[in-house]
């Protein structure tokens, strides 16, 4: 009888072409290898200079320009010059340019990837490929250029933390509500090298599984998963080995009952710092941003929508949305969704990572406030170290932008 394994197990399993357990080295083909404006003039260097080499397989590169795009100052747009060169040197076709959008929002809309492969990526939320079953990892220059050279990488093969839900979301509750109390349960370095698989949650689209995922990488897991179901199955062809033991040996279960969470927020500067929304008191914000990899999907812009409609921003208070993706924003103004959010006062950026890292778009100064619906709210993230950063959902920021304080969108309810 073949031995229980998780998901993260079942697929590198498969992929070295034995079973592995839990600690065990691989060697593994990789199906896809992306690497992001940031850091890919890095990984080039680290290939023609240091390794001597080509790219391999061109078809399985991927490079985003996402991260300052448009550029911000010289030396960043020099940069990206570089790396268009670069791809069309090296025959890369699979070149996102500026306002395509955040790189793990477009490798799963590009269907560049699918369930069950193994994925790296330069940017430390590549974690987000999870949600459709895949193995993403994020990982630095070297390993990334040593996989577009050879096709290959290495692992160790991760612990698993299981989280099992039961029940459903209450309204106003949702995915980034459950991610922030994991980490508020594990802590933000409970799940080191390990690999954290959400079971209990098949009925969950895809939006909210890209936002599960997408946060294990906050509290140091190697991978997030969500096993294939329901949207995703019906989307994506499934391999038939790929699936998962619920009653698997694992390092750690954890139990959430879905019904029983509240609206949280992660209080800076740290990701595990979480309490509920309604907790906080007059907590006065200058800035809300609603965007990145975590939740700034059409069904993110749609949830906040639903609040700001018929509603205008605090008076003092700015929101700036940013599309993690150019579908998302086309679909947005489609529906009339953006236009719910231009008429409260919103305004709208790039399709890309926009504030997130701080960079350009909505820099925070000294002592400004930002409610975020992205992945991190440590000292400096979004601009200057004197501002601080909550963490919250799309609803959150929804209702924290009509009454200048952070609040449960549960307040405005109709």
């Amino acid at each position: 009888m073949a031995p229980k394994q998780t998901l993260a197990e079942r697929i590198l399993s498969h992929a070295a072409g034995r079973p592995v357990r839990p600690g065990d080295l691989v060697v593994v083909p990789v199906d896809m290898a992306m690497a992001v404006d940031s850091i890919a003039p890095s990984v080039i260097s680290v290939l023609r200079q240091e390794l001597g080499a080509r790219v391999r397989d061109p078809r399985r590169v991927a490079i985003f320009i996402d991260h300052v795009a448009p550029a911000a100052n010289v030396a960043t747009a020099d940069a990206q010059v570089a790396i268009r060169r670069f791809a069309a040197e090296e025959g890369i076709t699979q070149l996102y340019d500026v306002g395509r959008g955040v790189c793990h929002q477009v490798m799963i809309e590009e269907r560049l990837i699918g369930p069950g492969q193994i994925v790296l990526g330069s940017d430390s939320h590549s974690t987000s490929y999870g949600a459709i079953g895949a193995f993403g990892t994020g990982m630095g220059a070297s390993d990334v250029a040593m996989a577009w050279a050879s096709g290959r990488t290495w692992l160790r093969v991760p612990e698993t933390i299981r989280i099992r839900c039961t029940g459903r979301f209450r309204p106003g509750v949702g995915a980034k509500d459950l991610a922030l109390h994991v980490a508020r349960t594990i802590g933000a370095d409970g799940a080191r090298y390990a690999a954290v698989e959400y079971v209990g949650v098949d009925y969950l689209p895809l939006a909210d599984r890209q936002t599960l995922a997408c946060m294990s990488t906050e509290v140091g897991a190697k991978v997030g998963l969500v096993p294939p179901s329901g949207e995703v199955a019906a989307t994506w062809p499934v391999p038939e080995w790929l699936s998962s033991d619920s009653d698997a040996p694992c390092q750690r279960e954890v139990e959430v009952d879905l019904g029983s969470l509240s609206p949280l927020v992660a209080v800076p500067p740290s990701v595990d710092t979480v309490v509920e929304a309604a907790s906080l008191g007059d907590v006065r914000v200058d800035m809300v941003f609603l965007g990145t990899c975590t939740n700034g999907r059409l069904e993110d812009l749609r949830a906040a929508a639903r609040i700001l409609r018929g509603r205008a921003l605090a008076r003092g208070v700015r929101m700036i949305v940013v599309p993690a993706s150019s579908r998302v924003l086309a679909a947005a103004v489609a529906d009339g969704t953006l236009a719910t959010l231009l008429e409260a006062g919103a305004t709208v950026g790039t399709p890309g990572c926009g504030p997130c890292i701080g960079r350009h778009l909505g820099v925070l100064g000294a002592g400004e406030v930002c409610l975020s619906t992205g992945n991190r709210n440590f000292r400096g993230r979004m601009g200057s170290p004197e501002a601080r950063i909550y963490l919250a959902s799309p609803e959150v920021a929804a209702a924290s932008a009509v009454t200048g304080r952070i609040t449960d969108p549960r307040e405005l309810a109709s």
